[in-house]
């Protein structure tokens, strides 16, 4: 090729890939958790400062490199300290309220809502994990399902609070992650 055509050429290598099938392989999200209310819309925000403080640090990588699969890893620095947090994809943005996330995302969705169907509210049709940190409140997980989200429906990542259960209201929400990418969606 000749060297002015690949110069002009250069720019359009370097754009993003596209949404759908030829999407990039890894999607990765790393912010700090501010409030709900903050001036600028946050990708990741704390509704329970008690367990996730506002500054602590989350870092999310989905990865559909392989066919039909999306491995999921959260790792986090300056939340609680020995603590348990269950972890699911959702189906829409991070809010200032923490039940704007919406349900769990489901690879076949159940048709009643909420779902507690254990064939639809299970650890095969839904990305769970449950992230444990140390004495000093860093702690990473991975979880492996045998599909990929559906283009524009895998908007979020939350933390739950874990237990006590009801201590933080909305569903236990403590945290949520808005994961631009995660399903191949720009």
């Amino acid at each position: 090729m000749p060297a002015p055509l690949a110069a002009a050429l250069l720019p359009f290598a370097l754009l993003a890939p596209a949404a759908g099938p030829f999407a990039a392989p890894f999607a990765v999200t790393e912010a700090d958790f501010d409030p709900a209310t903050a001036f600028v819309p946050p990708a990741a925000v704390s509704h329970a400062p008690d367990l996730v403080p506002y500054g602590s640090h989350v870092r999310v990588v989905v990865d559909r490199s392989l066919p039909g699969r999306t491995v999921l890893t959260v790792t986090v620095a300056g939340v609680a300290a020995d603590h348990a947090f269950p972890v699911h994809l959702h189906t829409r943005a991070c809010g200032a309220d923490p039940a704007a996330s919406g349900p769990h995302y489901q690879d076949v969705v159940d048709p009643v809502s909420p779902s507690t169907d254990p064939a639809y509210a299970n650890e095969r049709n839904e990305l769970r994990l449950t992230l444990r940190t140390d004495g000093r409140g860093g702690g990473g997980a991975s979880a492996a399902v045998a599909w990929r989200p559906r283009a524009g429906e895998a908007r979020s990542l939350v933390l739950h609070a874990g237990e006590p259960a009801g201590a933080h209201g909305a569903a236990d929400r403590a945290a949520c992650v808005n994961l631009e990418g995660a399903d191949g969606a720009r």
